[in-house]
């Protein structure tokens, strides 16, 4: 099991473990590098963030929101099925239903340095206990990519059963493809 954080809002972390997001869409952050940002870990703990998250920028309740603290909770862990990069915003507005972005968040991600978007389809398990870590600024900055500290034991299991992740996983393979 790998031990690397990959930074998301808290709320898509959420929308994840919960089942209600499939994909994540990025186009990097700040100090991503010359090379911008890939997908270059195929496994990896969900790091919830809260700088620059705004509610109006997701398709959810505002009761959702969460609370940001001292300490941050790791309670997923996602594999990449996988990752592509479109070059098609059609493909990128098409993607909706697998995740709760706002389309003008989508746009905007989009068109910002280039149109294009890496994407990945996820398999996401939810992690018990839940793993506690304080937040330091070790893991802050815009970049997508943190190293966590060694393991704790842990259990795994799966957010969706295998004929829901399959069936979504078609749906993102058809809407990938149809460029």
């Amino acid at each position: 099991m790998e031990s690397a954080g990959f930074k998301e809002w808290s709320l898509v972390c959420d929308a994840l473990g919960r089942g209600r997001q499939s994909v994540i869409l990025r186009k990097g952050g700040i100090a991503e590098g010359r090379g911008g940002f890939s997908f270059r870990h195929r496994e990896f703990f969900l790091f919830p963030t809260f700088f620059h998250e705004q509610i109006a920028k997701v398709r959810i309740a505002a009761a959702d929101i969460p609370v940001p603290g001292s300490t941050v909770a790791i309670r997923w862990y996602a594999r990449v099925e996988r990752a592509v990069r479109i070059n098609s915003l059609a493909i990128a507005e098409a993607l909706a239903p697998l995740h709760i972005l706002s389309p003008e968040l989508v746009r905007e991600r989009f068109g910002y340095k280039g149109d294009r978007l890496n994407v990945a389809f996820v398999r996401v398990f939810e992690i018990s206990p839940v793993w506690v870590l304080q937040n330091g600024k070790r893991f802050s900055g815009c970049r997508s990519w943190v190293e966590l500290p060694p393991l704790p034991e842990m259990t795994m299991r799966a957010v969706l059963n295998d004929s829901a992740q399959t069936k979504l996983r078609a749906q993102f393979d058809q809407i990938v493809s149809s460029s």
